[in-house]
């Protein structure tokens, strides 16, 4: 009887990324078919143990568009989806997923983020300061805030610490908090 291997998944728009986490695989074989079938199957370690994978996925695909990768930690494959949508889940079976099956977080990209280019944005020549982002917590109100008077306090109180010594801090402390 053959072994399921932890299998990672991430998507995107027009392509889903599947990682069997399978070291050291030999044998391995690969079937794709546009229908969404996916199988795959190897065998590992010393006792040539045999895992198998055999996934219905979500949608069809594009077989012709679609690789694979090989290295001596894993399989990876780049599925070219057949229509450019997001996918609800990576298989068709509803409910809870396969303990085998998990999220790929490394990989993962939100569909909002897919759409605006997300992670591979460049922020190098974005201005931070001309967004107005709302003054949440006090800080920086012309009038000032109570927060922002604790704040200075406590400087002051470590500032006078570091002038007068540690055998002065009590004094220093109560100094502060006199004025």
């Amino acid at each position: 009887m053959s072994k399921h291997p932890t299998v990672k998944w991430a998507q995107r728009s027009d392509k889903v990324y599947i990682t069997v986490e399978l070291p050291d695989a030999e044998d391995v074989k690969l079937k794709l078919e546009p229908q969404g079938k996916f199988f795959f199957s190897a065998t590992s370690g010393a006792s040539k143990t045999p895992y198998e994978v055999d996934l219905d996925l979500f949608d069809n695909v594009d077989v012709n568009e679609s690789k694979a990768s090989v290295n001596s930690r894993c399989i990876c494959y780049m599925v070219k989806k057949a229509e450019s949508k997001w996918w609800n889940r990576l298989i068709k079976q509803e409910g809870k997923p396969p303990v085998f099956l998990k999220v790929d977080w490394d990989k993962w990209v939100d569909e909002d983020e897919d759409k605006g280019g997300g992670a591979d944005m460049d922020f190098g020549d974005f201005d931070f300061n001309s967004l107005n982002m709302g003054d949440t917590d006090g800080i920086g109100d012309e009038g000032g805030s109570d927060m922002e008077e604790e704040i200075m306090a406590e400087s002051k109180v470590a500032e006078k610490i570091i002038e007068e010594g540690d055998g002065e801090k009590d004094e220093a402390a109560s100094d502060v908090k006199k004025d």
